[in-house]
């Protein structure tokens, strides 16, 4: 089954998350996801955009799918998810996510890792929930967790499992922008995703590289003596 899809107009491309539920990540949606990615790199795109369904940004690893691993495959899962995050927090232009409803573990990590953070005011949940479901947070989700945070919320948000409303993520600082419901997304982002065209891109690329890429690199290192479960 097909879980993203992408599209690309006047140097913006904007990848879709959408498999009708909660957008897990598992296998299928890192290969599809990694592809979209290498397509658009090599587009000529200048902005790249990540929504995911009404509702739904993504509710993060498929854990229905984790009970029915071997130690090997989790690891191997783990890896997938490490490596592709992380290619979008080094994504050479600039990346804006909107939050189209539920934004929880994996899929807040999505999010922080882009480098603008837009959400859709409802009724919809922003939290890290791994350690109130017992898998600790490996170094490189630490990294992006904070790379998004404000440093006095980090350990209530990254330790403390709390769960933020879109209002309160915006309010917090560690979302840029609520977007009513029904408000033209398009339009909402349309000054932001000028300005960002605005910037030369050879420029951005260099110091988004060297502002992360060493620390990034560090904590993907990590992740073998790391493990998902305790």
């Amino acid at each position: 089954m097909t879980k993203l899809s992408y599209h690309i107009e006047d140097k913006r491309a904007t990848i879709t998350m959408d498999d009708g539920k909660a957008n897990a990540m598992n296998f299928d949606y890192f290969e599809e996801m990694n592809g979209a990615l290498a397509e658009i790199e090599s587009s000529g795109s200048q902005v790249l955009i990540f929504k995911g369904r009404q509702g739904f940004f993504s509710g993060g690893l498929d854990v229905k799918l984790m009970s029915t691993l071997t130690p090997k495959d989790i690891h191997r899962l783990a890896k997938a998810f490490a490596q592709t995050m992380l290619r979008v927090f080094l994504y050479p232009m600039p990346t804006i996510a909107v939050c189209t409803g539920h934004a929880i573990a994996g899929g807040g990590i999505l999010a922080f890792a882009c480098d603008r953070r837009y959400v859709i005011n409802g009724d919809y949940r922003i939290q890290m929930n791994e350690h109130a479901i017992g898998i600790p947070l490996p170094s490189w989700m630490l990294l992006i967790g904070r790379s998004a945070m404000p440093p006095g919320l980090q350990a209530q948000a990254l330790l403390h499992a709390k769960t933020y409303t879109p209002k309160q993520a915006c309010d917090a600082g560690i979302f840029h922008g609520l977007i009513e419901e029904g408000e033209d997304i398009d339009a909402f982002l349309n000054d932001e995703v000028n300005a960002l065209l605005g910037l030369n891109m050879n420029a951005y690329s260099a110091t988004k590289r060297r502002l992360r890429e060493k620390a990034a690199h560090e904590a993907f290192a990590l992740l073998e003596d790391e493990s998902l479960v305790t």
